[in-house]
């Protein structure tokens, strides 16, 4: 865009917005990234304090999702699968983040789709 096909006119439209300057990102690894530099305690969930404490609240719980009853004997991405929730949303407080009192297991099919539909909604 910017000139008109070799007519050396200036783009009707005026200078484009950033947003078609920038390619989108193609792979979940890339789309990962730019949520982690805008959201710097995304990248909290990949270390292994967090992995430690998540295994813990799984023992804890007996691997049953604490919603359903369902036992959590599945392996990502199946739907019994265990995700460590937090009960309330920390959006980046690491009081609430690391709180074991705060994260329950939860099944898979529970956390994405009844447990993001009512975070989303505002009902969580």
């Amino acid at each position: 865009m910017g000139r008109l096909a070799g007519r050396g006119l200036p783009n009707r439209l005026g200078k484009q917005p950033s947003r078609f300057g920038r390619p989108a990102p193609k792979t979940e690894v890339e789309r990962s990234r730019q949520r982690d530099a805008v959201q710097s305690w995304r990248a909290w969930y990949k270390t292994s304090r967090w992995q430690k404490l998540r295994l813990s609240v799984f023992i804890r719980d007996g691997y049953i999702c604490q919603k359903t009853g369902v036992a959590l004997i599945g392996k990502h991405p199946a739907p019994n699968s265990p995700v460590a929730d937090h009960k309330k949303p920390h959006r980046g407080d690491p009081e609430l983040f690391w709180n074991p009192e705060n994260i329950e297991a939860v099944s898979k099919a529970y956390h994405d789709k009844q447990k993001q539909s009512a975070e989303k909604r505002g009902l969580v």
